[in-house]
């Protein structure tokens, strides 16, 4: 498995110098300064690429992401030059030899947490999502008409006693915590602004969306496979309905729609433990075993789960997914592949979210990427990965 690091650009806090000492040699990264649907120049792909390669013999290894403009999703108007603009833009990045791109079909968030700086136990702080600070935004905030249906009685009641006490910090914290799931790495909304761009998704139900999907699929996929590139949906984050808004990348029987759809091995997922994580149903290494002949990049995270609905990022490895089980079946995919024949049989990962400690407190990094955090996940899955592809001792061998 092949280690690397998302990094936000010229404008993320850690730079490219300090990545090369986490010793990941994969960098995760897209050009956020081009607006969506734009395409994206080869010049300025092979610019950024070059600025990457130049620090530490670094590579420019996955996009995350290449955006999938709104107007696809809500499958809005003349979509001809849209679908266009993306199969340039993929055969601009394929022509500097960066052939794998992460990418979502969320409505409007990319990720949802109420909180960005939960406590941890022990020190430090984690991204949080909190069903009663959710139901606290969507209905006494943002004034959605029927979020009320969408929650228990007990959490509508804490809901209502807990927004009564609330200032109006707390209100902005929160707005600005689910604000931070925007896509891309710097957009915010307001309350105003949000309610607006909701509006535009009125009617729109899961059959609408997985039309939308359906066709971006049969518009990009073939273009991916006549490239060598290999498309990668990350699943929803979290893998519910949010805001209304519907979510179709949530369960396994989503990813076998979304795989059958265009059956194409350039058609794969970005197996996302911490997304998938979420969802109670989800039973992650089960999920990756089934398609783990279409993992073509992997998010490696942690979450713990509440009754209620609310989760936590978790260390690595700790939180409610069997991370050793999960390594162990990418490493015997990776093992088929090679045995294949594949040219090209790592699986690039990253290590997903991490808690802030120590100097990342106050270090304004981007929400769930601090360079401590991370790299402790990353020496952790390192050590895992490292034990599990020892070949094993016999019974009774001296070391």
């Amino acid at each position: 498995m092949r280690e690397s690091w998302r990094w936000f650009g010229p404008l993320d806090k850690i730079s490219l110098p300090e990545i090369v000492q986490t010793g990941a040699s994969g960098i995760v990264t897209a050009l956020h300064e081009i607006p969506y649907g734009e395409v994206w120049p080869r010049e300025v792909i092979a610019a950024r690429s070059a600025q990457i390669a130049a620090v530490g013999g670094l590579q420019w290894a996955v996009v995350e992401s290449l955006p999938v403009d709104e107007r696809i999703k809500r499958g809005e108007g003349d979509l001809s030059q849209l679908f266009a603009n993306y199969r340039q833009s993929m055969a601009n990045l394929a022509a500097c030899g960066i052939r794998t791109i992460c990418y979502n079909f969320m409505p409007l968030l990319d990720w949802t947490r109420t909180r960005l700086d939960a406590p941890v136990a022990g020190g430090g702080t984690a991204l949080r999502f909190d069903q009663t600070e959710m139901a606290i935004f969507e209905i006494f905030m943002l004034g959605r008409e029927a979020a009320a249906n969408t929650y228990s009685s007990d959490i509508l009641a804490a809901a209502s006693a807990q927004f009564e006490a609330m200032t109006k910090d707390d209100k902005d914290t929160l707005l600005a915590s689910i604000m931070a799931g925007l896509p891309g790495a710097y957009d915010r909304y307001s309350l105003a602004e949000l309610r607006r761009a909701l509006d535009l998704y009125q009617g729109m139900d899961h059959a609408a969306l997985r039309a939308n999907y359906h066709r971006f699929l049969t518009e990009i996929i073939p273009t991916a496979a006549e490239l060598g590139m290999r498309m990668c949906v990350h699943p929803d984050d979290p893998p519910r309905d949010i805001l209304g808004l519907p979510r179709i990348v949530s369960t396994k029987a989503d990813i076998a729609w979304l795989l059958d759809a265009v059956d194409e091995s350039a058609n794969g997922v970005t197996l996302c433990s911490g997304s998938l994580g979420a969802h109670p149903d989800n039973d992650v290494p089960q999920i990756a075993r089934q398609f783990a002949h279409r993992i073509n990049f992997a998010h490696l995270r942690n979450v713990s789960k509440e009754p209620d609905g609310s989760f936590q990022e978790a260390a690595h490895l700790a939180g409610d997914t069997d991370m050793v089980a999960l390594i162990r079946i990418l490493l015997d995919e990776e093992q088929r592949r090679k045995q294949a024949g594949s040219l090209d049989c790592d699986i690039v990962f990253r290590p997903d979210h991490g808690h802030e400690l120590l100097s990342d407190i106050g270090r304004g990094t981007h929400p769930g990427y601090p360079l401590v955090g991370r790299m402790r996940g990353l020496a952790e899955l390192r050590g895992v990965i490292h034990a599990l592809s020892q070949k094993p001792l016999f019974h009774g061998q001296q070391g």
